[in-house]
C-alpha cells in the first residue's frame, strides 16, 4: 500500500499555495505531481492567470483551485502574476496577495485539507491553517544554503557562516543587496519578517528543493538553525517534451558542433540594465562562441516597448548573425540545455536554472545578479561545474565584457570546460539514479503530521 493511502485507508488531501512567480509556481507544481503520484489528493491553489499555465499538465489526483486577488486598475486579473509584471508594480502585487488572505481562509474552510504546503512570503497562510486546526509545512524553493545565510545575516547579524563554510564567500556588494531586499516593506511587514515568520510556523519540518549529494552539510546546518528537520525533495526539474526542441531552435542547433554553443538567459523575471546588456553583448562577440541569447525588456509606467536594436550595441546583430541567435521573451530552456550542441549556460544562477543545467550535464558560466544567486554561484563553483564571471567597477557590481568573454571561453573552448562537462554529467547521472528516494522520505514525514 502506498503511504499516500495513509490513515485507515483514507487518502490524505494536501492544499498547496505558492508565491505568484513562475519560478515558484513551477517547482510547486512539480512537487504536486509527485505527491499526486504517491496517491495524495492535491489541490493546487493560485491565481487564474498562473493556473492557465499548469492546467494542460494536470494528472490524476491533482486539481486546481483559484485564489481571487482584489482587482485594481493597475493590477487587473491578468497581472496577478510576476510574469511580465513591470518592476514598479511588484510591491502592489505583494499587497494584493496579502489582501487575499480572507479569500484563502474561505478556500481552507471549503476544502478542509489534511495539510497545507505554503511558500516563503505568506505567513498569513499557515496562520489561517493553524486557526482551522490544519498542520502546515513550508516548502523552501531555494537551496538550503540560502535560508542558512539569511538567518545569519539578517537575524543574528553574524558572519559566522562564512567562517564555517569558507568556500562560500560573498562580497560586501552582494551582502548589501540581500539586506536591502529583505529590508523592503509591504503593508508594514518587512520581507525579513515574512520569511522568518514562515519558517517559524512550519510544523516540525521544512521542505527544501535540493538533494544531499550537493548540499548535505548545508541541509544539516539549516536544521540546526531552525530547530526543525529539513527534508530535501529533490531537484524538481520538469521533464522536457519528447518532441525535442521547437523547429527554429532545433534547426539552428543541429548545424553546430557538439558542445560548441551556449544558452544565455537571466530568468523570467529579471531585467538587465542597458549597461549590463551591452557588456554581455560585447563579451559574446569577443568570445567567438555560438550562442542563443534570450533577452527581456521591462515595459510599464507609460513606456513604449523597447526595440531590441535600441538596447544592443549598434551593429551587434549583424556582426554575430552567423553564430548567434537573439530571441526576445522566451525560449525552450530545458530542450536547449539537453541538445548535444549546448556546451555551456551563461546564467543568473537562479536555483531552478542551476538544477536544470546540472540535470542535463551542462556547466554554468555564472553571472549572478541578486538575492540567492551569488550563493548559488559559489556553491556550484565548489562542485566544479561552474566558472564565475568576476565583477568590477567602483561599487564591485559591474559586468565587464573582457571577463564575460574569458569565462565563456574557459567553459566552451579551453580544456577546463571538458573537465566541468564531465563533472556535470556525473552529477546528472547521480541525480537520475536517485530517482524517487527523496520523495519516499517526504511522504513518510508528511503522513506523520496528520
Amino acid at each position: 500500500m502506498e503511504l499516500g493511502d495513509h490513515r485507515n485507508g483514507r487518502r490524505m488531501s494536501i492544499l498547496m499555495l505558492p508565491w505568484l512567480a513562475h519560478g515558484h509556481v513551477s517547482p510547486f507544481f512539480e512537487l504536486a505531481k509527485l505527491l499526486a503520484a504517491k496517491n495524495f489528493h492535491v489541490f493546487f491553489c493560485s491565481t487564474a492567470v498562473n493556473l492557465r499555465s499548469v492546467q494542460p499538465k494536470l494528472t490524476p489526483n491533482l486539481e486546481t483551485v483559484e485564489l481571487r486577488l482584489p482587482a485594481s486598475p493597475e493590477l487587473p486579473p491578468d497581472r496577478h502574476t510576476t510574469a511580465g509584471l513591470p518592476p514598479h508594480l511588484m510591491f502592489s502585487l505583494k499587497g494584493a496577495f496579502d489582501a487575499a488572505a480572507p479569500a484563502f481562509a474561505a478556500v481552507l474552510r471549503r476544502l478542509a485539507p489534511d495539510l497545507l504546503i505554503y511558500d516563503f512570503l505568506q505567513p498569513w497562510a499557515p496562520a489561517e491553517a493553524a486557526a482551522a486546526g490544519i498542520p502546515a509545512v513550508m516548502f523552501n524553493n531555494t537551496s538550503a544554503l540560502m535560508p542558512a545565510t539569511v538567518l545569519h545575516i539578517l537575524e543574528f547579524q553574524s558572519a559566522e557562516l562564512f567562517s564555517l563554510f569558507p568556500e562560500i564567500r560573498c562580497s560586501e556588494y552582494e551582502i548589501r543587496q540581500l539586506k536591502n531586499f529583505f529590508g523592503s516593506s509591504v503593508n508594514d511587514a518587512k520581507d525579513k519578517e515574512r520569511v522568518v515568520g514562515c519558517w517559524e510556523r512550519s510544523c516540525g519540518i521544512v521542505l527544501v528543493k535540493s538533494f544531499r549529494e550537493i548540499e548535505g552539510k548545508y541541509i544539516d546546518f539549516l536544521s540546526t538553525l531552525l530547530h526543525k528537520k529539513v527534508i530535501p525533495v529533490g531537484p524538481l526539474v520538469e521533464e522536457p517534451e519528447d518532441d525535442g526542441v521547437s523547429s527554429t531552435f532545433e534547426e539552428w542547433l543541429n548545424k553546430k558542433d557538439e558542445s560548441s554553443s551556449i544558452l544565455v538567459s537571466f530568468g523570467s523575471e529579471f531585467y538587465l540594465s542597458k549597461q549590463d546588456m551591452e557588456e554581455i553583448a560585447y563579451g559574446l562577440e569577443l568570445s567567438h562562441v555560438n550562442f542563443i541569447w534570450v533577452v527581456r525588456f521591462a515595459v510599464g509606467g507609460g513606456e513604449r516597448k523597447k526595440a531590441m536594436e535600441e538596447e544592443l550595441p549598434k551593429g551587434f546583430l549583424e556582426r554575430v548573425k552567423d553564430r548567434g541567435m537573439v530571441v526576445e521573451g522566451w525560449a525552450p530552456q530545458t530542450q536547449i540545455l539537453r541538445h548535444r550542441s549546448t556546451g555551456g549556460f551563461l546564467s543568473h544562477c537562479g536555483w531552478s536554472s542551476v538544477l536544470e543545467s546540472i540535470k542535463f550535464g551542462v556547466p554554468i558560466i555564472a553571472a549572478p545578479m541578486h538575492l540567492d544567486q551569488p550563493l548559488n554561484a559559489r556553491l556550484i563553483e565548489c562542485l566544479d561545474v561552474s566558472i564565475i564571471v568576476e565583477r568590477g567597477g567602483s561599487n564591485g557590481g559591474s559586468l565587464r565584457r573582457g571577463e564575460v568573454a574569458r569565462a565563456i571561453k574557459e567553459v566552451v573552448v579551453d580544456k577546463s570546460g571538458e573537465r566541468m562537462r564531465k563533472k556535470a554529467k556525473e552529477l546528472a547521472k547521480m541525480m537520475k539514479k536517485k530517482g524517487n528516494e527523496e520523495m519516499e522520505v517526504v511522504v513518510e514525514e508528511l503522513v506523520k503530521l496528520v
